[in-house]
């Protein structure tokens, strides 16, 4: 590259103080020049001599492949895992419902038999007391006294006696065991005799009567 000659002066009607002005100012604006393309070429350099930015690997696609199913395999095994716990917890439910369910059966009346029991104290005191009684009235009044307190007993828990004697036979509620000759025309068809009560807890036969049907 030619470079202009910073000396070198086409005016030569200019004065000896101007010319050396001139020559100051024209060696300085050389100099920056020299500076500057100093520069440019040190910048050039630097940028030629920078390292290329690192990109990040790319998976192929079996690389990719392999990735996914470890993904899922580690999915699956955590539904797994899920699932046998929820099972377990499921089987103790299970068990656990089905001792509660054979103890409330075993259970169930415990609460009526818990109130009859008084009834057969009753029954022990009657005994024991009747050894030395030669009344057979009082005897019959304690037992009569009795029957009363266990039948209360029987309807504080909803049971009644049926009164099927002189009703007209109904199979569902009597169970015929023999038939008779009606005395008279108008029980033909009814119940003549009562040789077993029957009797209903809530309005729902629990043991039907057994008797005896005229015809």
């Amino acid at each position: 590259m030619a470079f202009k000659n910073p000396f070198r002066s086409s005016d030569k009607a200019k004065t000896p103080m101007e010319k050396e002005h001139q020559n100051k100012e024209t060696t300085a604006n050389f100099l920056d020049e020299m500076a500057n393309q100093q520069l440019d070429t040190d910048n050039a350099d630097t940028t030629a001599d920078a390292p290329q930015a690192e990109t990040a690997p790319q998976l192929t696609e079996l690389e990719q492949l392999a990735l996914d199913l470890e993904t899922k395999q580690s999915e699956i095994s955590v539904l797994n895992d899920k699932n046998l716990r929820l099972f377990a917890e499921f089987d103790n439910f299970r068990k656990r419902s089905a001792k509660e369910k054979l103890e409330l059966l075993q259970m169930a009346g415990s609460g009526t038999i818990t109130n009859l029991l008084p009834v057969l104290d009753d029954m022990d005191r009657a005994s024991a007391n009747n050894a030395n009684v030669n009344d057979p009235e009082a005897v019959k009044q304690g037992m009569e006294l009795i029957r009363h307190k266990f039948m209360n007993l029987l309807s504080a828990q909803g049971v009644k006696a049926m009164n099927a004697k002189g009703e007209p036979f109904d199979p569902e509620l009597h169970e015929a065991i023999t038939k008779a000759p009606a005395p008279s025309p108008d029980l033909k068809g009814k119940v003549l005799d009562v040789v077993e009560n029957g009797y209903t807890m809530n309005d729902k036969v629990i043991r039907y009567a057994k008797v005896v049907v005229g015809e």
